[in-house]
């Protein structure tokens, strides 16, 4: 009987010797029970053997294409194999992991823009392991924006995003000091940001008319300008021009009232102006089931919402949940994708 070929996600292996590998064998191993879309891993089958050795996880390690991946998911784990380049330990960072690392995240881009897989889903990184081998991007984000970019031609503006099962959230500034923000802050950003948002909450989420919440960088959104004046010269005429676009956008809007029960229900997703602003109410209503998501890439990239975790990587301690969501999340993505072509 012949298998028909359905896309399966591209979920790369993050560091080795991270708790990446432990969440993958765990998820598999409940694959069934947790209904789990298809998946391929890429990384190194060795890793994932010694790791299921040392987490006692039965498991069948198959080497593998897109094409077969489906026809083996149910009775072994697909893998396409890049070697880790050393023998990985659990928890024991390695700078010569970081070639391996890297090519996985350029296979699952190339395999996804090719239309063999699905999506990408990525395992965590450590981001210092990596600058060690030179690595010349912040992270992940800008990584797999510049490989678009080169794929594509055609430069991209990724935006990252907080998905949880109570809210969403986008901050505008990300990686960078607190004292830097507001410098960095511009009505261009919030603009870009917010446009990006709304086309990817219609086009993958499958949301007619998003509602986008903004935030205000000052206590009390500024209180009128007698807390800073960047929310009136900056965050009030960005939200102006987007709803002159016709874009649903509401704010700047006092942060420390925006994420109640009540609240949230009057928003899809909330932008805020800096990392902390996003992130904490995210993970504070979903810190398990968090998931990280990319919009503005020409494919569709989630990842679970928590890092390498080296201190508990082999021990049986991880938590698959994030990783869970984020494979879910691909795949629901992928499905509203390919019913609007």
């Amino acid at each position: 009987m012949t298998v028909p070929f359905s896309r399966p996600l591209a979920l790369t292996q993050g560091d080795p010797a991270g708790i990446g590998p432990d969440v993958t064998l765990m998820a598999w191993a409940r694959r069934r029970e947790l209904g789990l879309p298809t998946f391929i891993f890429i990384g190194d089958p060795d890793v994932l053997a010694a790791r299921a050795r040392q987490l006692d996880i039965s498991v069948s390690i198959r080497e593998s294409n897109c094409e077969e991946a489906g026809a083996l998911f149910p009775d072994a784990l697909p893998v396409l194999p890049i070697a880790a380049g050393v023998d990985v330990a659990a928890g024991e960072a390695h700078v010569a992991t970081a070639k391996g690392t890297i090519a996985a995240i350029e296979k699952a881009v190339s395999l996804t823009i090719a239309g063999d897989a699905l999506g990408v889903v990525t395992n965590p990184i450590a981001k210092s392991v990596l600058y060690e081998s030179g690595f010349r991007f912040p992270g992940h984000t800008e990584f797999l924006a510049e490989l678009a970019t080169r794929a594509t031609g055609t430069p991209v503006t990724p935006v990252m995003m907080l998905a949880g099962p109570k809210l969403r959230t986008i901050p505008v500034t990300i990686h960078i000091p607190i004292k830097d923000v507001p410098q960095a802050l511009t009505a261009e950003s919030i603009i870009e940001t917010c446009r990006i948002a709304h086309t990817d909450l219609k086009e993958r989420f499958g949301i007619a008319n998003p509602r986008l919440a903004v935030a205000g960088l000052n206590p009390h959104a500024g209180e009128d300008g007698t807390i800073g004046r960047e929310d009136e010269t900056i965050v009030r005429p960005a939200v102006q021009f987007l709803r002159s676009e016709g874009i649903d956008a509401i704010g700047p809007l006092p942060a420390d009232t925006m994420f109640h029960d009540s609240a949230r229900e009057r928003y899809d997703v909330a932008v805020c102006m800096y990392h902390d602003q996003a992130l904490i109410p995210a993970k504070a209503l979903g810190f398990d089931d968090a998931v990280n998501v990319t919009l503005g890439l020409p494919f569709i990239r989630t990842s679970p919402d928590h890092g390498t975790a080296f201190g508990i990587a082999g021990k049986g301690l991880a938590k698959d949940s994030s990783l869970v969501a984020a494979l879910k999340l691909a795949a629901h993505l992928g499905r509203v994708v390919e019913g609007r072509h």
